[in-house]
């Protein structure tokens, strides 16, 4: 029988209920795990809700409110251990990703101490904590999730069409679009169901395809001719009964607010930091520009926010319809993309992410961390930092630092690299290092007043943000040129008029690179300062799995230096070879300290990891270059 908790904070909505199901030590780590459900009840005539769409379309209970409910899961130190903080991740399709990332953990449930990783959010006392806010998820522990309400028109179902993209792999003659899976076809048949294929993902349109060569059922197309690797089909249909999907930007707010304002609550905490990675930064952007930091009794929610690898797009979860699970690689940018109000050149419309009349005055403290590969494609991450023509560079908001993790991938490959989709090897320089670093400057500039280190990111000034046609990537044998790539259309913006320019060309403003072809600008991880190979953003697609001009969706390269001056040379490879850079691997390995010592310096790293980057590098040597010998001692 699960234990039940009440909160004293029903009468303004809020939540309404917790349910426990366990409640557990983990192991001796001095952290208790607090696993169960959420319910909340709000009411829909609240001002704070309003904005949430057709939210006064869902069944009310008695007392006039809208209920639903979210999977809970925290992590929660055991006084004294605590440092009064929650790190509040916002899950990624579902699943858990900060234990495996800040604490190189393989468990999304630890049940032994031992699952913690190297325990390093433990070690700093944070409070972890999950909530669902996805609808569009099966119901596959561990994943977690939200149940919301349909809407309906006074009780008669609501329909309307839904469109996806998609870009197959692999021949095949029917495909399941992921992207549409709660939004079956209620009338496959209709004049609204269309199939379109076109030869890019960006810059071209459509053709259709002949409504007697293909069919649709539930959300599985199938095509009497086969679906072509590397071609983007574009799908639409009628479906029925949307989800009020903006409920789970509301169970985001209002989990927090409970932790942070209700002495009973489960966990009570006096910060908050909102944590989100690629799909999950994307909505912690949009949690902010909706005005959802503020909660029913206008306090602010997160003290400090941390969106990571979202570039300069949103996800449109606020909204009838709202595909969440997409992975926005065909477009997931809108108007506006930078933080302080600025004039759209495209749509006339002025406003800011944070500087916009929702926000009352809450704006969080921000880091905006991206890599390179934010940069080429839909996600237009220059546009975080530039105005929306991507013209000129804009100045940060002093509550706002953007960080370029020069040289990295979407989410590191593992090590040593293989090559998967690509062309080129994947790209395994671990960014997670600077992303430790990055969260205890957070927590002593909300908590202290001390100023984190200064953004580091590529600018139009200093001709480290460049067209992609400028880009002086090397001629490198066998690796193809990224200079004519294109970035892909805006999104429409449903709160602004006209859609805010949506289907409008958006920029494509790259990191400048060197001779060696990395990044001149922003945090060089010790991989870049002191390279053994090129580590790129980008990757191009295997011939065999079609479209080989296209890049790997959120996949970069490693393309490592020939080990002698006679191997680059019998290859034509203009970049100098290892042995022309160091004369030893003890010499190279003394490099890296230098390197790791500068960023240590100047908080882009911590000294206690210094060890196992000093031994990834050794590592690195070892999987490149014959020659052995005893690493220097840290």
């Amino acid at each position: 029988m699960p234990l039940l908790l009440l909160s004293a904070g029903v009468a303004r909505g809020e939540v309404a209920r917790v349910e426990i199901a366990r409640r557990a030590d983990v192991g001796a780590s001095g952290y208790e795990k607090i696993v169960g459900r959420i319910h909340f009840a709000v009411d829909p005539q609240d001002p704070h809700n309003r904005i949430v769409v057709d939210l006064e379309k869902a069944p009310v209970n008695r007392s006039g409110r809208v209920e639903f409910s979210s999977d809970l899961y925290i992590l929660s130190p055991k006084a004294p251990r605590g440092n009064g903080a929650a790190l509040v991740e916002v899950l990624n399709r579902g699943r858990k990703l900060m234990l495996e990332g800040f604490n190189r953990s393989v468990s999304p449930d630890p049940e032994a101490e031992s699952e913690l990783g190297d325990g390093f959010l433990m070690r700093f006392g944070y409070t972890l904590v999950w909530v669902g806010w996805e609808f569009d998820l099966d119901d596959q522990p561990p994943a977690m999730r939200i149940q919301v309400p349909i809407a309906t028109d006074r009780g008669t179902a609501i329909t309307g069409v839904v469109r996806a993209a998609f870009t197959p792999n692999a021949r095949a003659t029917e495909f399941p679009v992921t992207d549409l899976s709660k939004y079956d076809a209620s009338d496959p048949d209709g004049p609204e169901s269309q199939l379109t294929v076109r030869p890019k993902m960006f810059g071209t349109r459509g053709e259709p395809i002949p409504r007697s060569r293909w069919r649709v059922r539930g959300h599985t197309v199938t095509l009497d001719s086969g679906f072509e690797p590397g071609k983007t089909y574009g799908i639409s249909y009628r479906a029925s009964n949307p989800p009020v999907a903006g409920l789970g930007l509301v169970a985001l707010r209002d989990t927090t607010a409970w932790l942070k304002h209700q002495p009973e609550a489960a966990a009570p905490v006096r910060y908050a930091y909102g944590f989100g990675v690629s799909q999950s930064g994307r909505v912690l952007r949009d949690f902010m520009y909706q005005g959802f930091n503020t909660d029913e009794h206008d306090r602010q929610v997160f003290d400090g926010v941390l969106s990571h690898i979202a570039g300069a797009s949103r996800i449109s979860l606020n909204e009838r319809w709202a595909k969440p699970i997409a992975g926005g690689a065909s477009g997931a940018a809108s108007f506006p993309f930078a933080d302080a109000s600025v004039r759209d050149p495209v749509s006339g419309a002025r406003e800011g992410l944070l500087d916009n009349n929702r926000m009352r005055g809450h704006a969080p403290k921000v880091f905006y961390t991206n890599t390179p590969v934010e940069y080429w494609g839909s996600r237009a991450a220059a546009l975080v930092h530039t105005t929306p023509a991507g013209t000129a560079d804009l100045p940060l908001p002093e509550n706002v630092r953007v960080y370029f993790i020069a040289g990295t991938q979407h989410v590191p490959s593992r090590f040593p690299p293989v090559v998967t989709n690509g062309q080129q090897t994947d790209n395994a320089v671990d960014y997670w290092w600077t992303m430790r670093a990055l969260l205890l400057a957070m927590h002593k500039w909300v908590k202290e007043g001390v100023a984190p280190p200064p953004s580091l990111y590529p600018r139009l000034q200093d001709h480290t943000l460049v067209p992609a046609a400028a880009i002086a990537f090397p001629a490198v044998p066998g690796v193809s040129s990224p200079r004519s790539l294109a970035a892909g259309e805006r999104i429409a913006n449903p709160l602004l008029p006209g859609g805010a320019g949506g289907g409008a060309p958006l920029p494509l403003l790259v990191p400048q690179v060197d001779e060696d072809g990395n990044e001149r600008a922003g945090i060089r991880l010790p991989d870049v300062a002191v390279p053994l190979a090129t580590y790129t953003g980008w990757n191009f697609r295997q011939p065999a799995i079609g479209a080989p001009g296209e890049l790997v969706s959120l996949l970069g390269s490693s393309i490592p230096f020939s080990a002698t001056r006679a191997a680059r040379e019998a290859t034509k490879d203009p970049r100098k070879s290892i042995e022309e850079r160091y004369r030893t691997r003890d010499e190279y390995l003394a490099r890296v300290g230098e390197a790791l010592d500068a960023l240590v310096m100047k908080g882009y790293l911590i000294y206690d990891d210094g060890p196992r980057i000093l031994q990834r590098a050794t590592d690195q040597w070892d999987l490149l270059v014959p020659e052995r010998s005893p690493a220097p001692k840290r």
